[in-house]
C-alpha cells in the first residue's frame, strides 16, 4: 500500500459542512492500490470503560483521475462534533489513517489521533442560491446582440452585421435590442442572462469603466435598464450584471486627475502609482491589467476605494433589482475586499448570485465567506479538448473531469458556472471545426451535467467566430440564416433539464463504463437514474443492460431493443434505468 499518497485535510474540500446536520468527508489514495475504505469515526466526548466509542461506515469510491482514488461518505453527528479516522484495506492488508500518522489498529485511548471537525456552525455551511441550481444562463455582449434603437448609436456606427467585428468598430447593439428579442430567450428555455459591463466605458466591450454609476448611453438610460430587468423578471429570467473591479478605464475621472497631477492628485492612492509622475507608454510606469496602460489597476485596500465600489455593488441591486455579480479579473483583488464585498451584496439581495472570473484552482475564494462560484474553466478546457479538438482519450477526459469534481466540495460543484465558451474565446462550431455533431455532443454534456450552464449568444442558431474579436460577431436575426435545427436541439435538451428530475442539478453525476467505444455516465436523484450513452466512433455500436426502461432523448437512428440499446455513429441516447 503507496501510504505516501493517502491525502486527507480536516478543511475545504475534504471535509466540509453540507448543510445544518450533514458533514461531507472525502480522502485520497493511489489510484487502483486501495480495495475499499472504512470511516471510522464518533463524537469526540462519547467514552465507556476508558475507551473512546466509535462506529465505522464504508466509503464510497467518488471518482479517479490520473494518479488518485477518491472516497466519499456522508455522516450525521447527532451533536454536530465529530473525530474520525480511516480504515484502508487492501486484500489482506489494512492501515488505520490518522491526523497522526498510520497505525496497525484504530487508537481508542485517545482522541487526539484522530481528524477533527469541532463543531457544525449552521453560520459556516456555504450558502448559494438556490435558483442557481435551476438556472440556463445565456449570455450576452450588448453591444453585438441587438440594435433596438438606433438613435442612441455613437458616431460611426456601422450597419449591423455588415463587417467583421474588430476591437473597435461599433454596431449599436443596446438594452431594447435585448428587449425586442426576450421572446427568443425564452422559447429556447433560459432563465438567467449575464451581461458583459453595461457601464459607461470608452470601448465596445465596455470594460474600462468610466463612470460605475451611469449605463453607456450607448445602451440606453437607466429607465430602459430598469424596464428591460422587470420585463426579464416577468419571464422568470433572472439578471447579472459584470463587475470590474479589479481596474477602471483610462477615462475614469480619479485616474484623468491623476494624470495631470501625478502623486499630489488626490486620487494617487486610488491606483498602484510607481513614480512621481504617470507614464503611460510604452508600458505603463503603474499597475494594469496586463499591461494594458488604459486600464490602471485600482487599490481596493483604500477605504475610498473599498466605499466607492461597495456603493456600486449595492446599488445596482437595491435600485434596479438585478439578481447578481459576476465579477472580472476577481483573483487580483485581495480577498479582504471580497469578503466586504460578499457582505454587502447579501445584505442588499439574500439571494444575490456572487460569480468569480477565475481560471484556475478556485478553493480559496470558495469558502462561504467571498464567491458563490467562479467560471468553471477547467470544465470547459477538459470539454474542449475532448469533443471539439480531439486530442485527449476518452480515459485522460474522465481522469480530467474527475480531478474537477474533487477540486471542491459538492455544494459549490452544484452552482458551478459552466461554460462552453464566451466573449474570451473562439466559439463552439469554431472550436469543433463546423462539426455540429461534435458540438451538439457538447451541450448534450455540458447541459446534463451538474453546476448551471451558459450558452454563449448566438451559439443556439449556428453562429462561429475565432479569438476576440471574432467571437464577438452581431447576432444573427434572419431566420433563413440561422440553424433552426440546432436551435431545436438545445431547447430540448434545456426541457429535458427541467422535466427529468435526474437530468439537470439534482441528479448525482458519476462515470459509468461501457467500454472504450462509448462515453457513459450516470445521473441518479431520489426519484431517477439516468444513463447518458454516446458513441465516440464512427461505426454503430450495441450494447447490452438488462436494467434500461424507457428512451428519454437520442437522436433518430440510435434504438433500444429489450436489453439492447445500439448507436448511430456519432449517435446518443438518454435511458431510463429500473
Amino acid at each position: 500500500m503507496f501510504k505516501e499518497a493517502v491525502y486527507h485535510r480536516p478543511k475545504n474540500n475534504y471535509a466540509y459542512a453540507y448543510d445544518e446536520k450533514t458533514i461531507h468527508i472525502r480522502l485520497r489514495t493511489k489510484k487502483e492500490d486501495v480495495d475499499a475504505v472504512q470511516i471510522v469515526h464518533g463524537d469526540p466526548y462519547n467514552w465507556a470503560d476508558g475507551h473512546w466509542q466509535t462506529e465505522q461506515k464504508p466509503m464510497r469510491k467518488s471518482g479517479s483521475d490520473e494518479l488518485f482514488d477518491y472516497w466519499f461518505a456522508t455522516l450525521e453527528p447527532p451533536f454536530r462534533r465529530l473525530r474520525y479516522s480511516f480504515l484502508l484495506q487492501d486484500g489482506e492488508e489494512q492501515t488505520v489513517f490518522t491526523e497522526k500518522g498510520f497505525y496497525d489498529e484504530v487508537p481508542l485511548d485517545d482522541t487526539a489521533y484522530h481528524f477533527c471537525f469541532p463543531f457544525l456552525n449552521s453560520i459556516d455551511v456555504f450558502q448559494a442560491p438556490e435558483w442557481v441550481k435551476d438556472t440556463v444562463w445565456y449570455q450576452i455582449f450588448p453591444e453585438r446582440f441587438a440594435n433596438g434603437d438606433s438613435s442612441l448609436d455613437p458616431e460611426g456606427t456601422l450597419p449591423w452585421g455588415s463587417t467583421e467585428p474588430t476591437p473597435t468598430n461599433f454596431f449599436g447593439g443596446d438594452f431594447q435590442g435585448v428587449i425586442n428579442h426576450l421572446d427568443h430567450l425564452e422559447k429556447l428555455g433560459i432563465n438567467g442572462i449575464y451581461f458583459t459591463p453595461v457601464f459607461k466605458a470608452h470601448s465596445n466591450h465596455k470594460y474600462d469603466t468610466i463612470d460605475y454609476m451611469e449605463i453607456d448611453p450607448q445602451f440606453g438610460d437607466k429607465e430602459t435598464f430598469r424596464k428591460l430587468v422587470k420585463e426579464c423578471h416577468k419571464r422568470g429570467i433572472r439578471v447579472m450584471l459584470d463587475a470590474v473591479f479589479n481596474h477602471s478605464g483610462y477615462y475614469f475621472e480619479p485616474f484623468q486627475d491623476v494624470l495631470k497631477n501625478g502623486i499630489d492628485s488626490e486620487y494617487a492612492d486610488w491606483f498602484h502609482l510607481r513614480e512621481d509622475k504617470v507614464v503611460t507608454d510604452p508600458v505603463p510606469n503603474y499597475d494594469a491589467f496586463a499591461y494594458v496602460s488604459s486600464m490602471p489597476k485600482l487599490n481596493t485596500e483604500n477605504p475610498e476605494v473599498k466605499n466607492y465600489l461597495l456603493k456600486v455593488a449595492r446599488y445596482w441591486i437595491e435600485e434596479f433589482d438585478i439578481d447578481g455579480w459576476r465579477l472580472d479579473v476577481a483573483n487580483e483583488v485581495d480577498h479582504a475586499f471580497w469578503r466586504e464585498f460578499r457582505q454587502t451584496v447579501k445584505e442588499a439581495k439574500a439571494d444575490a448570485y456572487i460569480l468569480g472570473e477565475i481560471w484556475h484552482d478556485s478553493m480559496p475564494w470558495l469558502q462561504g465567506d467571498q464567491f458563490d462560484a467562479v467560471m468553471n474553466y477547467p470544465f470547459t478546457n477538459a470539454v474542449i479538448d475532448f469533443f471539439a479538438k480531439k486530442n485527449i482519450s476518452l480515459e485522460q477526459f474522465k481522469n480530467q473531469l474527475s480531478h474537477v469534481q474533487h477540486m471542491y466540495p459538492v455544494s459549490v460543484n452544484e452552482v458551478a458556472f459552466n461554460l462552453l465558451d464566451s466573449h474570451d474565446t473562439p466559439r463552439v462550431l469554431t472550436y469543433a471545426d463546423g462539426d455540429k455533431r461534435a458540438a451538439k455532443l457538447m451541450y448534450l454534456f455540458q447541459l446534463s451535467y451538474e453546476g448551471t450552464p451558459c450558452i454563449y449568444y448566438g451559439d443556439e442558431i449556428g453562429m462561429t467566430g475565432g479569438e476576440d474579436p471574432g467571437c464577438r460577431k452581431c447576432m444573427v436575426w434572419e431566420e433563413e440564416k440561422q440553424d433552426q435545427e440546432l436551435f431545436s436541439f438545445i431547447q430540448k435538451l434545456i426541457s429535458l433539464r427541467k422535466s427529468e428530475p435526474a437530468f439537470g442539478n439534482h441528479g448525482r453525476f458519476s462515470f459509468a463504463d461501457y467500454g472504450e467505444q462509448v462515453l457513459a455516465y450516470e445521473k441518479k436523484s431520489d426519484e431517477q437514474s439516468l444513463l447518458f450513452l454516446i458513441n465516440l466512433t464512427s461505426d454503430s455500436v450495441s450494447i447490452e443492460d438488462a436494467s434500461l426502461s424507457r428512451i428519454v432523448g437520442g437522436d433518430q437512428n440510435s434504438t433500444v431493443e429489450g436489453k439492447k440499446a445500439t448507436l448511430s455513429p456519432s449517435g446518443y441516447l438518454i435511458l431510463e434505468k429500473k
